[in-house]
């Protein structure tokens, strides 16, 4: 529940602490003092849309802080789920940050959480319901989750909507793959021919350098014959390198027979001529290699030919060449496994199919079982709130699988005996839906896990014996939770287990809102004022003291 509000800078409040108890809470107080700003900063700390307007004139910023303790196991569940810290003692301290620069900050338990992540925690630990709340039972759309929270659906619920989603998630797959099965052929067609094509032409790595060496010495062979046989009889012919080596080499030694310093060069002259020899050995084996070979030119030079078309289509070189083969035989593994992916694909269809259709007329019939249960209930809480002649009715219409199933749920009320029920737009008045949205509350108290639950002038278009009956209602659902009320009603505030006052005040430079809590004397004051208005007079404040005390009594009896 909502133990602590502090508000700062919000609208006429410059700073307000408020605490709440377990029961019912009520705020009063003039009109413009300032009610409605304490359900909108309660509105910004649970995450919902604000306008900068919100922040006090002159202020750079606004912040809202609300403790909450005792929280359900499932808000402890949420805070896990998104990784937020947890207290000692259980509760949940949220903080939200206005800037007058439009950014915002929220925070849980000191950890920063998006305004998304703060609506869907926030949700679980308050229900405000006001004036437009009365407004959601004119849309139809929205029936259906006050069926099923009271049948207690959330479970098969959440079962069909897993199996509609992967229901539509395999649609738009199957289409996907029927929108593309024409142009599958012409592509699969296309992908063949390179691959045959490139496989056929056995592409090897570095194929090309090597076949434009040998095209270069096959093409110059005669060159190259020409010159090895030059460079054979520069070194073999009778006064060729060779012999003039060796008559070199020959005299070196001899003079070192005598002068041993000669001895190294006598060794290098006769290595020389070793070595020349070599030379000359090697070089009448390569001009004997070097045959021309008209048909192998030819040969080379198609073959390049072919290398060189291949590259301009495929690639730059052998490597991207041989790539684009692997790339067109992966996409072809993928396109022949789609005529498989898409009979899995028909199979899953046909089964989520049934599965969802099996489940939505699972909903349908809890739904109609507790259709019957719920107008009962309601209607039995309407006589109470002074509404006896109205009948309620649980409409529901085949349509269209949705992710809520297949049922168009509305709710109709007849205001007359005999008269035909019709949509609740077209027939309820301000107060009449005031009453039948607190009827369905009721209804629907113990099946709503949220602890704390906001009345924001529901009473609006409500007097007399219906604001009494709407007083002992709100008293009787605030036991084992806690309500919070604005209200204008004193027999609504008579009820309260805890009564703030709000007041204006206005001085020559600023307005400020001031929230006190009221002991019984101020109590009977500010009700007695809400029955008279301005100049109370003692009668009035002893007809609300024994208002209160009725109240008393009243409570001591539930």
């Amino acid at each position: 529940m909502l133990t602590e509000l502090t508000i700062q800078n919000i609208a006429v409040i410059e700073r307000a602490e408020l605490s709440f108890d377990r029961g019912l809470n009520v705020l009063t107080g003039e009109t413009g003092a300032g009610k409605s700003i304490v359900i909108d900063a309660i509105n910004a700390v649970l995450g919902e849309r604000t306008s900068r307007e919100l922040i006090r004139t002159g202020a750079a910023s606004a912040k809202v802080t609300a403790l909450f303790t005792a929280v359900s196991p499932q808000i402890l569940a949420l805070l896990d789920a998104h990784e937020i810290d947890q207290s000692p003692d259980g509760s949940v301290l949220i903080t939200r940050t206005l800037q007058a620069s439009g950014h915002s900050s929220c925070r849980i338990n000191g950890c920063p959480v998006t305004a998304a992540q703060l609506r869907e925690i926030g949700g679980g630990l308050i229900n405000i319901h006001g004036q437009q709340d009365g407004q959601a039972l004119l849309q139809p759309e929205r029936h259906c989750g006050y069926l099923d929270a009271l049948a207690g659906n959330e479970a098969l619920r959440e079962e069909y909507k897993t199996a509609f989603h992967a229901l539509i998630g395999v649609k738009k797959e199957l289409d996907a793959l029927y929108d593309s099965r024409d142009d599958k052929a012409a592509r699969l067609d296309y992908l063949n021919y390179v691959i045959e094509e490139i496989e056929q032409a056995r592409v090897q790595p570095g194929e090309r350098d090597a076949l434009t060496r040998e095209k270069a010495l096959l093409s110059n062979s005669g060159k190259v014959v020409k010159a090895l046989q030059n460079a054979c009889a520069a070194l073999a012919e009778d006064r060729g390198l060779i012999a003039g080596a060796q008559d070199c080499a020959a005299a070196m030694e001899q003079a070192a027979q005598f002068y041993d310093d000669a001895k190294p060069t006598a060794e290098k002259m006769r290595g020389l001529a070793f070595e020349l020899g070599d030379c000359l050995a090697d070089a009448r084996r390569l001009a004997d290699s070097v045959v021309y070979d008209p048909a192998r030119l030819n040969e080379i030079s198609e073959r390049l030919d072919q290398l060189f078309r291949l590259s301009a289509k495929y690639g730059g070189d052998e490597d991207a060449i041989l790539q684009t083969l692997n790339d067109a035989v992966a996409e072809r593994g993928k396109l022949e496994v789609s005529d498989a992916r898409i009979a899995q694909l028909e199979q899953q269809l046909y089964a989520l199919s049934d599965q969802v259709k099996t489940l939505a007329a699972k909903l349908t019939d809890s739904r109609m079982t507790t259709a019957g249960r719920f107008e009962t209930a309601v209607m039995e809480e309407l006589r109470f709130l002074d509404m006896p002649k109205v009948s309620f009715v649980v409409q529901r219409r085949e349509a269209p699988l949705s992710s809520r199933g297949g049922d168009a749920i509305e709710f109709l009320i007849s205001a007359n005996p005999g008269q035909t029920p019709r949509p609740i737009a077209k027939i309820a008045s301000g107060g009449e839906l005031s009453r039948i949205m607190l009827a369905i509350k009721n209804v629907l108290a113990d099946a709503d896990p949220v602890a704390t639950l906001i009345f924001d002038e529901i009473d609006t278009g409500v007097s007399g014996s219906a604001a009494e009956k709407i007083a002992r209602k709100l008293e009787q659902l605030s036991n084992g939770r806690q309500i919070i009320c604005v209200t204008h009603l004193g027999r609504i505030a008579a009820q309260a287990d805890r009564h703030m006052l709000i007041t204006k005040n206005v001085t020559d430079t600023a307005t400020y809102t001031e929230i006190t809590v009221l002991d019984t004397e101020g109590r009977a004051r500010e009700i007695a004022r809400i029955h008279a208005g301005e100049g109370v007079t003692q009668l009035q404040i002893d007809s609300a003291r024994e208002l209160l005390l009725q109240a008393e009594r009243e409570k001591e009896q539930i």
